[in-house]
């Protein structure tokens, strides 16, 4: 079983079908995460042998950047 996720890459026509399923909005493929990315849910979905994971409990919450965010209090 290939677990890197480099080599599995999804069909670019399977990828604009897939949408967020707690949102519906578009996903974006994160290559070196090997991830799809809700930017409206803040979720990050797995792919795993180049099956997309659209579960939300197997999702990891999108980190805010700090570099965003000017104040640390």
């Amino acid at each position: 079983m290939n677990t890197s996720g480099k080599q599995n890459l999804l069909d670019p026509k399977m990828l604009e079908m897939l949408v967020c399923p707690l949102t519906k909005s578009t996903l974006k493929l994160d290559l070196d995460a090997n991830e799809l990315i809700s930017e409206k849910a803040a979720l990050a979905y797995p792919i795993r042998d180049g099956i997309p994971i659209l579960l939300p409990s197997e999702a990891r919450p999108l980190e805010d950047d700090p570099l965003d965010n000017g104040e640390n209090d």
